[in-house]
């Protein structure tokens, strides 16, 4: 926001006063802290979700089902370790899995294009070279 060519701070008026929340947070607009999906012998677990639904959160997984596009097959791998994790310089000294995350596994390289953390599966596509 600006005001006559001045840069305003967020949550500030042009006069400066400072603005107050109308309300504070309801409980369905609060996050969870994300699963942090490691390397070994699967372990899921179920959350309640909005509306009564569940959603399941993989915190293990052994296994990653690579699709191959230039075969057009898909083939359940074994995952070897984290290569790569672009949301997170830590993730990849952690061995944590997230969506976008290179893994490596016994047919290759693959990007995962899931959400271990809300999916309940870890799916992935190898990569090319």
């Amino acid at each position: 926001m600006s005001y006559h060519g001045k840069v305003m701070p967020k949550g500030r008026r042009p006069s400066g006063a400072k603005i107050k929340k109308s309300r504070k947070k309801r409980r369905r607009e609060v996050g969870r802290p994300s699963a942090g999906t490691k390397v070994g012998e699967l372990k899921v677990k179920k959350k309640r979700v909005m509306g009564g639904n569940y959603k399941l959160a993989v915190l293990l997984a052994e296994y990653a089902n690579v699709t191959d596009k230039k075969a057009g097959t898909t083939k359940k791998a074994k995952i070897l370790r984290v290569l790569e994790n672009q949301a997170n310089r830590d993730f990849k000294r952690l061995g944590i899995i997230t969506k976008g995350a290179i893994i490596e596994t016994e047919i290759g390289k693959a990007i995962v294009t899931s959400r271990p953390g809300q999916d309940g599966v870890i799916n992935a596509v190898l990569l090319e070279g």
